[in-house]
């Protein structure tokens, strides 16, 4: 199984680009990982909201194959505690599928990937960030793969 996180969008804090490569360095040692991110719409100050999430969601939509599992980090989806996360984990693993979780533009993601998308997760029901809540995701699944290998990174 391979994990990907998908962004729309290139991190535009040099901070939080080193925190996430440092965490897609250390979810190397437990899974196949990769860090994709599309690049930004040129001319989206033209655009509205809508045209913005469509254009997005045709990048979005073209990055994925049909064997890919599809799960959208969303606000709406299912939240978790970090142990009931890794256990999620460990299921999603044992399926063999390669699975894309995937971070939308600001403007949260068109209806066509939302008919794609296999799952929505949510981190928080507080809202972040489109850039803040990379390095949240890429750690809660670092979190996860530490906690399935019974590593003291996590405190219960």
């Amino acid at each position: 199984m391979k994990i990907t996180l998908l962004v729309v969008g290139k991190t535009t804090d040099a901070r939080i680009a080193s925190l996430i490569d440092e965490y897609r360095q250390r979810l190397t040692h437990y899974v196949p990982f990769e860090f994709v991110v599309l690049p930004d719409l040129k001319n989206a100050k033209a655009l509205s909201e809508e045209q913005i999430k469509a254009a997005e969601g045709e990048l979005i939509l073209r990055a994925l194959t049909p064997a890919m599992e599809v799960i959208l980090l969303d606000e709406h989806g299912r939240e978790m505690r970090s142990v009931e996360y890794a256990d999620w984990w460990q299921k999603k693993m044992g399926s063999g599928r390669d699975l894309t979780l995937i971070i939308g533009g600001p403007y949260g993601f068109s209806k066509a990937v939302y008919d794609r998308a296999d799952g929505k997760l949510s981190l928080s029901q507080m809202t972040f960030s489109h850039q803040m809540i990379r390095i949240m995701a890429i750690e809660q699944i670092y979190r996860a793969m530490t906690i399935l290998r019974g590593e003291p990174y996590h405190h219960e």
